[in-house]
């Protein structure tokens, strides 16, 4: 049978992955990490296009972005959508 110290630090431990996860979950959802893939994603598509000699690659690479952003939108609500209806436990 565990011991008084050892449950308390189990509790320690379960409070500090807690933290961890929450932190994770607020990086996750922040607009700085939206922001940041939109801006990856739109030079990543602009040099590529540039290297494949697309005409206008860098307005053209606007599309990807968007489409991306656009994307990050939607996701709450069929994330909500697959809790209620798929995900039921």
């Amino acid at each position: 049978m565990p011991n008084l110290q050892e449950i308390e630090k189990e509790i320690e431990k379960i409070k500090e992955r807690n933290k961890q996860v929450e932190i994770n979950k607020t990086w996750e959802t922040s607009n700085t990490r939206k922001i940041l893939l939109i801006t990856f994603t739109y030079i990543a598509i602009g040099f590529y296009l540039q290297a494949i000699e697309i005409p206008d690659p860098w307005l053209n690479a606007i599309v990807p972005a968007v489409a991306f952003f656009l994307s990050t939108l939607t996701l709450p609500f069929f994330k909500k959508l697959w809790l209620n209806y798929i995900y039921k436990k």
